[in-house]
Protein backbone atom coordinates (compact mmCIF):
# COMPACT_ATOMS: atom_id res chain seq x y z
CA UNK A 1 0.00 0.00 0.00
CA UNK A 2 1.19 3.72 -1.00
CA UNK A 3 1.79 5.38 1.99
CA UNK A 4 0.32 8.30 1.07
CA UNK A 5 -3.03 6.73 0.39
CA UNK A 6 -2.85 5.45 4.05
CA UNK A 7 -6.43 6.69 5.19
CA UNK A 8 -7.73 7.20 9.15
CA UNK A 9 -9.55 4.28 8.23
CA UNK A 10 -6.80 2.67 7.15
CA UNK A 11 -5.17 3.22 10.09
CA UNK A 12 -8.51 2.60 13.08
CA UNK A 13 -7.67 -1.05 11.25
CA UNK A 14 -4.49 -1.43 12.09
CA UNK A 15 -4.70 -0.87 15.32
CA UNK A 16 -8.06 -3.11 15.76
CA UNK A 17 -5.91 -5.58 14.07
CA UNK A 18 -2.75 -4.77 16.29
CA UNK A 19 -5.10 -4.87 19.36
CA UNK A 20 -6.52 -8.54 18.76
CA UNK A 21 -2.88 -9.72 18.38
CA UNK A 22 -2.27 -9.43 21.93
CA UNK A 23 -5.59 -10.11 23.64
CA UNK A 24 -5.07 -13.65 21.63
CA UNK A 25 -2.17 -14.54 24.50
CA UNK A 26 -3.07 -11.87 27.04
CA UNK A 27 -3.94 -14.81 29.04
CA UNK A 28 -0.91 -15.88 29.41
CA UNK A 29 -0.24 -12.74 31.68
CA UNK A 30 -4.00 -12.89 33.71
CA UNK A 31 -3.58 -16.30 34.57
CA UNK A 32 -0.23 -15.38 36.41
CA UNK A 33 -1.74 -11.73 37.31
CA UNK A 34 -4.97 -11.72 37.44
CA UNK A 35 -5.37 -8.78 39.65
CA UNK A 36 -2.79 -6.54 37.07
CA UNK A 37 -5.03 -4.62 34.15
CA UNK A 38 -2.46 -2.88 33.12
CA UNK A 39 -2.06 -4.65 29.52
CA UNK A 40 -5.86 -4.93 29.15
CA UNK A 41 -5.81 -1.66 30.16
CA UNK A 42 -4.04 -0.35 27.34
CA UNK A 43 -5.58 -2.53 24.71
CA UNK A 44 -8.62 -1.14 25.66
CA UNK A 45 -7.90 2.36 24.93
CA UNK A 46 -6.29 1.59 21.59
CA UNK A 47 -9.95 0.17 20.81
CA UNK A 48 -11.61 3.06 22.58
CA UNK A 49 -9.80 5.42 20.32
CA UNK A 50 -11.05 3.03 17.07
CA UNK A 51 -14.49 3.07 18.55
CA UNK A 52 -15.25 6.54 19.61
CA UNK A 53 -13.04 8.00 16.98
CA UNK A 54 -11.36 10.29 19.63
CA UNK A 55 -8.86 12.61 19.03
CA UNK A 56 -4.77 10.79 19.88
CA UNK A 57 -3.89 12.16 22.77
CA UNK A 58 -0.07 11.10 23.66
CA UNK A 59 -0.18 11.68 27.46
CA UNK A 60 -3.41 8.65 27.00
CA UNK A 61 -1.69 6.58 24.97
CA UNK A 62 1.68 6.83 26.09
CA UNK A 63 0.61 6.16 29.85
CA UNK A 64 -0.91 2.94 28.75
CA UNK A 65 1.82 2.28 26.15
CA UNK A 66 4.13 2.48 29.35
CA UNK A 67 2.26 1.00 31.82
CA UNK A 68 1.84 -2.31 29.86
CA UNK A 69 5.66 -2.50 30.04
CA UNK A 70 6.06 -1.55 33.37
CA UNK A 71 3.80 -4.88 33.82
CA UNK A 72 5.98 -6.91 31.51
CA UNK A 73 9.00 -6.05 33.62
CA UNK A 74 7.53 -6.96 36.60
CA UNK A 75 7.35 -11.10 35.22
CA UNK A 76 9.91 -13.65 35.08
CA UNK A 77 7.18 -15.83 32.93
CA UNK A 78 8.58 -15.30 29.36
CA UNK A 79 5.07 -15.52 27.71
CA UNK A 80 3.32 -13.22 29.81
CA UNK A 81 6.25 -10.68 29.40
CA UNK A 82 5.88 -10.95 25.97
CA UNK A 83 2.11 -10.62 26.05
CA UNK A 84 2.07 -7.52 27.96
CA UNK A 85 4.75 -6.16 25.52
CA UNK A 86 2.52 -7.20 22.60
CA UNK A 87 -0.16 -4.47 24.30
CA UNK A 88 2.40 -1.79 24.94
CA UNK A 89 3.24 -1.85 21.27
CA UNK A 90 -0.64 -2.26 20.38
CA UNK A 91 -1.73 0.68 22.04
CA UNK A 92 1.11 1.96 20.57
CA UNK A 93 -0.17 1.94 17.31
CA UNK A 94 -2.41 4.44 17.43
CA UNK A 95 0.43 6.93 17.48
CA UNK A 96 2.65 5.33 15.35
CA UNK A 97 1.01 2.39 13.01
CA UNK A 98 4.30 0.68 12.59
CA UNK A 99 4.10 -0.28 16.26
CA UNK A 100 1.89 -2.95 14.76
CA UNK A 101 4.08 -5.29 13.34
CA UNK A 102 5.99 -5.43 17.35
CA UNK A 103 2.80 -6.14 18.39
CA UNK A 104 2.29 -8.92 16.02
CA UNK A 105 5.86 -10.24 16.98
CA UNK A 106 5.13 -10.41 20.85
CA UNK A 107 2.40 -12.15 20.73
CA UNK A 108 4.26 -14.30 18.50
CA UNK A 109 6.60 -14.76 21.07
CA UNK A 110 3.91 -15.46 23.85
CA UNK A 111 3.05 -17.83 21.95
CA UNK A 112 6.15 -19.96 20.96
CA UNK A 113 7.64 -19.52 24.52
CA UNK A 114 4.31 -20.80 26.22
CA UNK A 115 4.02 -23.48 23.51
CA UNK A 116 7.30 -24.91 24.69
CA UNK A 117 6.64 -24.62 28.32
CA UNK A 118 3.32 -25.81 27.72
CA UNK A 119 4.80 -29.04 25.84
CA UNK A 120 7.36 -29.25 28.33
CA UNK A 121 5.00 -29.40 31.35
CA UNK A 122 3.27 -32.07 30.02
CA UNK A 123 6.37 -34.05 29.02
CA UNK A 124 7.38 -33.77 33.23
CA UNK A 125 3.56 -34.70 34.22
CA UNK A 126 3.40 -37.88 32.23
CA UNK A 127 6.73 -39.35 32.76
CA UNK A 128 6.87 -41.42 35.93
CA UNK A 129 8.17 -39.94 38.71
CA UNK A 130 10.76 -42.26 39.77
CA UNK A 131 12.44 -41.27 35.92
CA UNK A 132 11.75 -37.46 36.34
CA UNK A 133 15.48 -37.17 37.66
CA UNK A 134 16.89 -39.26 34.92
CA UNK A 135 15.42 -36.92 32.13
CA UNK A 136 15.21 -33.38 34.00
CA UNK A 137 18.01 -33.67 36.76
CA UNK A 138 17.70 -30.05 37.40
Amino acid sequence: MNKSKFSIEDHRALVLWACDCPARVLPYFEKEYPEDARPRKAIEEARAWVREKLPMKMSVIRTASLDAHAAARSTDNPAARAAARAAGQAVATVHVPGHASAAADYAVKATLVAGVADEREWQYEHLPEHLRLVVFPS
